[in-house]
C-alpha cells in the first residue's frame, strides 16, 4: 500500500540538535527520551522512506521567533525539498506576530520556491487560531490555493502554552470564515476529540492527522468516525521523528479501519488534498472495450455533423 505522511521531518544530526535544544521542546524531549532517536543522512531517510512505501511526506515549518525567539527553521525545509522535490513537500512556518512581512514569505514560499502550504503554531504564537492577526495568512492561502496546517495538541510540558489556543472550535470559526481555506488540524485536535471530529464532519475543507495520539484515551472514537462519518477527511502522519515514522505504520496496522478507509486515510486523502492521483488505478479496459468505446465516440461525433 503506497502512503503519505503529512507530518514528517527527516532525522538529520542539524534537525535532532535543534530540537533538543529548543527551549519549547526540552520537556517533552526528556518525557518521551528523545535521545534514543539517532541521526541520518537526509539521502539514508529517503531511502528508508522508499524501503517502506512512504511515497511523499509533508514537512512543516516553523517559526515561532516573536514569543519564542526562537530562529525559523524554513530554510531547512525549503533545502529539504530543494534535494528531494519528488520525495517532500515543504509548508512554510509562519509566524502572525510578523504581521505583512509573513504575508510576503508565504507568498514568496509558494511562487519561487515550491513549497506547497502553510503551517502555523497557535499555541506557540499564543493566539487563538481565530485572532485577527493570521486572517492575512488565510487569505493569501486562499489566493494561492494551498493547504494550511495548524499544529494542535496538549504541547506538553512547553514553557508558556496556553492549551486552549488550539482547540478545534476555534479552528471552527476560520473554517466557516474561510471556506476555501484547506485546513488540516494536527494531532487530532487532541483532547477535543468529539470536537474535533465534528469541526471536520461540519466543514467540507476541514481534515485531520492523528499523529502521537491514535491510542491515547478517547481516541478510538476517531477509527469509528473514520469509518462511519468522515472517512474522506482522515490524514496518515507520523510524527517523525518525535514518532518514528515505522512505528507508526505499525500503529497503523493495529487500528480498525474498513480496508476502504485505511486505502483514504494512508494515501487518497492526502493524495486529494495535494492534487495527486489516487493510490487505486482504474480497472484496465480490455481491447474490445476500448474498440467499443472509441465507436461510440466516432458516432457521437459524426452525428453531430449530420453525417
Amino acid at each position: 500500500m503506497k502512503v503519505i505522511d503529512f507530518r514528517f521531518r527527516p532525522n538529520t544530526q542539524q534537525t535532532i540538535s535543534g530540537i533538543q535544544n529548543s527551549k519549547m521542546f526540552k520537556g517533552l524531549c526528556e518525557s518521551i527520551d528523545f535521545s534514543k532517536m539517532k541521526p541520518q543522512t537526509v539521502e539514508e531517510v529517503v531511502a528508508d522512506l522508499d524501503q517502506h512505501g512512504v511515497e511523499r511526506a509533508v514537512i512543516t515549518g516553523r517559526d515561532c521567533e516573536t514569543t519564542y525567539g526562537a530562529k525559523s527553521n524554513n530554510d531547512s525545509v525549503i533545502e529539504f525539498v530543494r534535494k528531494f522535490p519528488g520525495k517532500f513537500f515543504g509548508f512554510v512556518g509562519l509566524d502572525p506576530h510578523k504581521g505583512m512581512n509573513a504575508v510576503y514569505e508565504l507568498r514568496a514560499a509558494v511562487n519561487d520556491l515550491g513549497m506547497r502550504g502553510a503551517a502555523v503554531d497557535p499555541y506557540l504564537a499564543q493566539i487563538y487560531a481565530n485572532d485577527a492577526k493570521y486572517y492575512p495568512l488565510y487569505a493569501k492561502c486562499c489566493e494561492l490555493d494551498v493547504p494550511i496546517v495548524f499544529t494542535t495538541g496538549p504541547a506538553t510540558l512547553v514553557p508558556g502554552a496556553i492549551i486552549d489556543h488550539v482547540a478545534p472550535r476555534y479552528i471552527d470559526f476560520v473554517a466557516r470564515d474561510f471556506p476555501e481555506l484547506k485546513i488540516v488540524i494536527s494531532h487530532g485536535g487532541y483532547p477535543w476529540v468529539n470536537e474535533a471530529i465534528i469541526v471536520a464532519q461540519r466543514n467540507r475543507n476541514v481534515y485531520i492527522e492523528l499523529s502521537e495520539y491514535e491510542f491515547s484515551p478517547m481516541s478510538e472514537a476517531y477509527v469509528q468516525a473514520a469509518n462511519t462519518m468522515i472517512g474522506d477527511k482522515i490524514l496518515f502522519a507520523s510524527a517523525h521523528p518525535f514518532v518514528d515514522f515505522r512505528q507508526a505504520l505499525q500503529t497503523y496496522e493495529k487500528l480498525a479501519f474498513t480496508p476502504e478507509v485505511r486505502r483514504k486515510v494512508m494515501y487518497d486523502n492526502a493524495a486529494k488534498l495535494l492534487g495527486l492521483g489516487a493510490a487505486t488505478a482504474a480497472k484496465p479496459t480490455g481491447d474490445g472495450d476500448m474498440r467499443e468505446t472509441v465507436t461510440s465516440i466516432v458516432r457521437e461525433v459524426l452525428s453531430r455533423m449530420n453525417v
